[in-house]
């Protein structure tokens, strides 16, 4: 279908242009973009996930590092190596995996690491400075999303999105980037009256809430691009299924561009946690980002 965002094939064509930078920032300057993962605990889909940031960073030339802490790690073990990792002058982007243990404190964990480094932008200096314009590191998700709607409509000045949920981690940054891009903003949530007809208002629709298909294709105005964040795990028919918050064989018929899921915004993720460490590791040797 000609409507679909391949997210997969975006994502490799971005690993393979950081592949060309990262040689020429090698060559030209003696830099290489490191990235360095915290892992605390035995958490399958967060072992699975860190697997391949390692594989995928190595691939494009860049220094992975790994950290695996047994889950008994206390806080101020954990605090320490983000601390040393601060310090490191190889290392230009640091990730701790989500979920930690209920015993360390997230949100002291996140905003220990230098804002420079914060390759997810979850630190309160970049939530900042994307909410007022400024140059921080934008979380990898949301600006995955933006990319691929710039690519397939170009300028989105004056087209009204609709983002439907209210994360730090998704919904409040990707209304930031969609109002920097001139759109009219719209946030809607569990407590949005007539949420049906706010949806079908939307040029741009933006489904992150984390509920299995709960966006009928009835609720798709005709044309709209369609972006859909959301991966759940269901059971159908006796099977397990990933599937996203946007029903996608209704939505597709009347959608003027789409992403699936699985292979939408999910492989861009990845893709965009390398873009920003190449971004940090410019910007902490104050070198241009290459072309």
């Amino acid at each position: 279908m000609s409507n679909i965002i391949d997210g997969k094939s975006f994502a490799a064509d971005l690993r393979t242009s950081l592949a060309a930078k990262v040689s020429i920032l090698k060559k030209e300057h003696q830099l290489t973009p490191g990235l360095a993962v915290i892992l605390v605990g035995e958490d399958p889909a967060s072992e699975v996930y860190v697997r391949n940031k390692a594989k995928q960073t190595l691939e494009v030339g860049m220094k992975s590092v790994e950290h695996k802490l047994d889950a008994s790690t206390g806080e101020s073990e954990l605090l320490a190596l983000v601390e040393s990792l601060n310090q490191d002058e190889t290392i230009h982007g640091i990730l701790v995996q989500l979920p930690l243990p209920d015993h360390i404190d997230e949100a002291k964990v996140l905003n220990a690491i230098h804002y420079e480094k914060d390759v997810d932008g979850f630190h309160l200096t970049n939530v900042g400075l994307l909410s007022t314009g400024g140059l921080g590191v934008v979380p990898c998700t949301p600006l995955g999303c933006i990319m691929m709607l710039k690519d397939r409509l170009g300028s989105l000045s004056g087209k009204n999105a609709v983002v439907v949920g209210r994360s730090n981690i998704v919904g409040k940054p990707m209304a930031n980037l969609l109002l920097q891009e001139s759109c009219t903003v719209t946030i809607a949530h569990s407590r949005t009256q007539n949420l049906a007809d706010v949806c079908r208002a939307a040029d741009i629709l933006v489904a992150a809430v984390g509920r299995p298909e709960m966006i009928p294709g009835d609720w798709v105005k005709p044309g709209a691009a369609v972006i859909d964040v959301g991966i759940n795990r269901i059971e159908r028919d006796g099977k397990n299924k990933l599937v996203g918050d946007v029903d996608f064989a209704s939505a597709a018929e009347v959608a003027g561009a789409i992403t699936p899921v699985p292979g939408g915004v999910g492989p861009m993720t990845i893709a965009c946690l390398l873009h920003n460490t190449v971004q940090q590791a410019c910007r902490q040797h104050k070198v241009a980002m290459p072309e």
